[in-house]
């Protein structure tokens, strides 16, 4: 086949609209995407400027709209918290990891409830080790909207207040997910008008009582199944696959300043669902949905977790779309492993070690949020009923080598 005939195929599969077509430096290529090359590794790590996004080359579509719900205003002066003065990560004055990360313009972060802040020890682990917290239900669904005409943003706003006076970034999380749902959303009977407009008033509602005060959202939550077809959601069935970008550009007008991220599990790697995942962000790009990042969940197990090469070509190509990558629940189960338990932690150890390596060395990612502070307050062991030790710290908060190995990484880092 001459050059000018392979040229002329190429052009004409990727006006088929082939997902796996991308400009590279000797023309256009359509390797498929899950069989990237993975990208070497960058020696020096640095904040260069996020390529642009591409120029929309659909219309953007014209959603239904809506006027937010009356609900009470955000008040953060009947909280008390007051600032935690910073402390070592060792006795001997050793730098902690949030000193570290925020000479890197880094945000280390964990999940939490406002309930552990009246735990001195824990506040006081939490302000000194993390710049970051993220709402681990206090912003959900049965929490924040338990009636059809009532809010409660009692605990999303205790949190905003500690995050407040300890200097800390607040990541919002989740406002279109299938789980924790009040018995008045599962339960209701409306026509697809009415859904649109539930779902409008509650992202307009939420977004809006904290607009300015939330450095990120999670917009959307696990919408794949691992094969990479659609969930079969509430939303889904009741409003259709555009409930997605609906949902994107009613939080965008909420608050124009908070980034606006899709949220997903097992899609860090290459696979299936991750391939889906950044088929949808580059299809709501070309629209002109504003869609800022992708959320990697990162619960892993002690075996089988996805590669750095993975997890960095993954992170690289949707930088590629101008996107930011954010690592936002990790955790490494230990449960049914048959190792010792210092050669468990020893595991677990690395995998973090990888998986935060791999977001420090890719540009497009600034955030690393664990999914909980201890081991202690871990969701598996409830949810699986088996124990745990799935984070950074030990039951009585102590740290643990998979916090050593964060700690090593940002103090030889430039």
């Amino acid at each position: 086949m001459t050059a000018m005939r392979r040229a002329l195929l190429l052009v004409v599969l990727c006006l088929w609209g082939l997902s796996a077509c991308r400009r590279e430096a000797g023309g256009f290529s359509a390797q498929p995407a899950d069989r990237l090359t993975p990208v070497a590794r960058r020696e020096t790590p640095s904040p260069e400027t996020f390529p642009a996004k591409p120029t929309p080359v659909y219309p953007t579509p014209k959603f239904p709209t809506c006027q937010p719900d009356p609900a009470p205003a955000l008040d953060l002066s009947v909280y008390s918290y007051r600032p935690i003065r910073p402390i070592s990560s060792r006795e001997g004055g050793a730098t902690s990891l949030r000193q570290l990360a925020e000479l890197r313009r880094f945000y280390v972060g964990v999940s939490t409830a406002p309930h552990f802040l009246d735990n001195r020890e824990y506040a006081g682990l939490l302000a000194a080790q993390f710049n970051m917290l993220a709402a681990e239900n206090a912003m959900k669904w049965e929490v924040v909207h338990p009636e059809p005409v009532r809010y409660d943003f009692s605990q999303g706003d205790a949190l905003v207040a500690f995050a407040r006076a300890n200097g800390m970034a607040v990541y919002g999380h989740a406002l279109a997910w299938d789980l924790q749902q009040p018995g008045w959303l599962t339960g209701g009977e409306y026509s697809r008008e009415e859904w649109i407009q539930i779902l409008c008033r509650h992202i307009k509602t939420v977004v809006g009582h904290y607009r300015g005060h939330i450095y990120a959202w999670d917009v959307v939550n696990e919408a794949f199944q691992n094969n990479g077809a659609l969930r079969n959601t509430l939303w889904l069935r009741k409003i259709g696959p555009e409930y997605i970008a609906m949902a994107f550009q009613w939080a965008r007008e909420a608050d124009p300043q908070a980034l606006l991220i899709y949220n997903e599990f097992f899609a860090e790697g290459l696979n299936q669902k991750s391939q889906a995942v950044y088929s949808l962000v580059q299809g709501m790009l070309r629209q002109g949905i504003p869609v800022d990042g992708v959320g990697l969940q990162m619960h892993v197990w002690l075996w089988g977790p996805p590669t750095r090469q993975e997890l960095t070509a993954n992170m690289r190509r949707l930088a590629e779309l101008g996107l930011v990558v954010h690592i936002t629940e990790m955790d490494v189960r230990t449960q049914y492993a048959k190792d010792s338990p210092a050669e468990e932690l020893a595991v677990q150890a690395e995998i973090y070690r990888q998986a935060f390596s791999a977001c420090l060395e890719t540009p497009n990612c600034n955030v690393f949020v664990a999914w909980g502070l201890t081991d202690r307050y871990s969701w598996i062991p409830e949810y699986t009923g088996q124990p745990d030790a799935p984070l950074l710290f030990d039951r009585q908060g102590k740290p643990k080598p998979a916090f050593d190995a964060l700690l090593d990484l940002l103090s030889r880092s430039p």
